[in-house]
């Protein structure tokens, strides 16, 4: 019961700092080796196409493999952080997806590659999830900066590990470049180490250096009333269990059947709204990444400034992450989080409408730049936006249930997009599609936040009628004075 209490509590109350920063640099290393990694495998695609005299179709199956795999088993990882600890699962996702690019490098066919990248995006599953629900843990006041400074490990990934891969690819062909590459990707299993979980006597001993003190097992929580009266009549939360689903293992170790509360958020209006806006989102935000230069070699761009455009959209992106990540850590936007993804997603959006549009490489330059950074502001914001929604407790298994929303349009977006293409012989209706999804996604979280506040307003003022309705208590004096057919 006591272990129990100091986690609880250390849940209600992040640090906001201390080993939460070593937390961040874990958790900005785990986007490298996953996030950066999966996007960096689409430069082998052509090695091995000539290798094993493969169409590009199939090869192309290899890149889809990984991503999908990855978020397909983000419930997975979720799991596994359930049951026993962020820290297990990372580490033992690092053994797998390295023991994956290890068997890849080895690879007698194309098939064998099928099985041995779908191994590799297993255990990206098993790390990213754990890793970015942990931060949550460790983080209320700074935790959009917290996030962005965690997930552009995604964007300085890939733009430091393309050129050195294809260096490497160069000097010790493809299956030495694998072999490197698997031995970078262990080093998952550092992170993980580093993956700590907080309790309440930590935080206590921050505050207090050299009490040491602790809250006793029977020690009463103290109830927190919100600030603002109206919060007062909005629908209470489903009732929170003493477990620390992303910070330690759970109070029942159940493998067989997952627990009845594991997943009570899939109940709450909020988080199925999020959930159709993520898919939305999903199908709308990869299109622009897989034919952007495409439409730019097309619209007579040189191979040179199509590339330069997607280098400018990627360093743009690590922009977002963390100075959006910053300004919404601000006092007077902390409250309007929500608000601020649904901003980006909506101005990412218009960037997609406006994109058949432009036809040089000075207008589309400005596309990257704005592009890229609202696609980073609204990433480092999903794990938050989810957190507000569900409760840092839930944060873990949540994130795993959104990161799964987003395989299937990954995986059917680009197929669907280049069908367009080939279809009409232009590109405008496939960004038109992908700009209203975006547009889509923004509107369904906007609506349902009107509709949620006029309800509010409802609320108040009924509860402030029945206030006014209802007669005060007379004194005994005034009683006397009041005539004879009221008494």
């Amino acid at each position: 019961m006591a272990d129990g209490a100091a986690k609880h509590s250390g849940m209600r109350d992040p640090p906001d700092g201390g080993w939460g920063w070593m937390v961040v640099v874990s958790c900005f290393m785990v986007t490298v080796c996953t996030r950066a990694v999966t996007r960096c495998i689409s430069i082998f695609l052509m090695e091995f196409q000539d290798h094993f005299g493969a169409a590009y179709s199939e090869t192309a199956w290899i890149h889809s493999l990984v991503d999908c795999t990855t978020m397909l088993c983000a419930p997975v990882g979720s799991i596994i952080g359930n049951r026993w600890s962020c820290r297990v699962s990372v580490m033992l996702g690092g053994l797998l997806s390295s023991s994956g690019l290890l068997l890849s490098s080895f690879s007698p066919n194309l098939h064998f590659l099928y099985i041995s990248m779908g191994l590799t995006g297993g255990g990206f599953a098993l790390c990213y999830t754990p890793a970015i629900s942990m931060v949550g843990c460790y983080f209320h006041q700074r935790r959009a900066l917290a996030y962005g400074l965690a997930m552009s490990g995604s964007g300085i990934g890939t733009f430091v590990m393309a050129p050195v891969l294809t260096l490497l690819i160069e000097c010790y062909s493809w299956r030495g470049a694998l072999l490197m590459l698997s031995a970078f990707v262990a080093n998952l299993c550092v992170c993980g180490a580093l993956l700590r979980p907080i309790t309440a006597r930590e935080k206590q001993e921050g505050e207090e250096p050299g009490s040491g003190r602790t809250a006793p097992a029977d020690a009463e929580l103290p109830l927190e009333l919100p600030k603002d009266p109206d919060l007062l009549l909005l629908p209470s939360p489903l009732p929170s269990t003493p477990r620390s689903s992303c910070c330690g293992p759970m109070g029942c170790r159940r493998l067989g059947f997952l627990s009845s509360t594991e997943y009570r958020f899939l109940l709450l209006p909020d988080f199925l709204v999020l959930a159709l806006s993520f898919l939305l989102l999903a199908y709308g935000c990869s299109v622009p990444f897989v034919l952007l230069v495409p439409y730019a070699l097309s619209a007579g761009l040189g191979h040179r400034h199509a590339a330069f455009l997607m280098s400018i959209l990627g360093v743009n992106s690590i922009v977002g992450n963390i100075t959006f990540g910053w300004l919404t850590d601000r006092r007077c936007l902390r409250p309007y989080r929500t608000v601020c993804y649904t901003f980006s997603v909506a101005m990412e959006g218009l960037c997609c409408l406006f994109l058949p549009l432009l036809h040089s490489f000075t207008l589309l330059l400005p596309f990257s730049v704005l592009y890229g950074y609202f696609d980073g502001a609204y990433v480092a914001l999903i794990p938050v936006v989810t957190s507000e929604k569900v409760g840092v407790a839930d944060l873990s298994s949540a994130l795993g249930v959104v990161y799964f929303l987003h395989a299937i349009p990954y995986l059917l977006s680009p197929p669907i997009g280049g069908w367009l293409v080939d279809t009409t012989g232009s590109y405008t209706v496939t960004f038109l599609l992908s700009g209203a999804a975006l547009l889509t996604s923004s509107l369904v979280l906007s609506t349902f936040a009107g509709i949620r506040c006029c309800r509010r307003r409802r609320h108040l003022a009924t509860a402030r009628n029945q206030v006014v309705a209802q007669p005060l208590p007379l004194a005994p004096d005034d009683q006397s004075t009041l005539p004879l057919s009221l008494k």
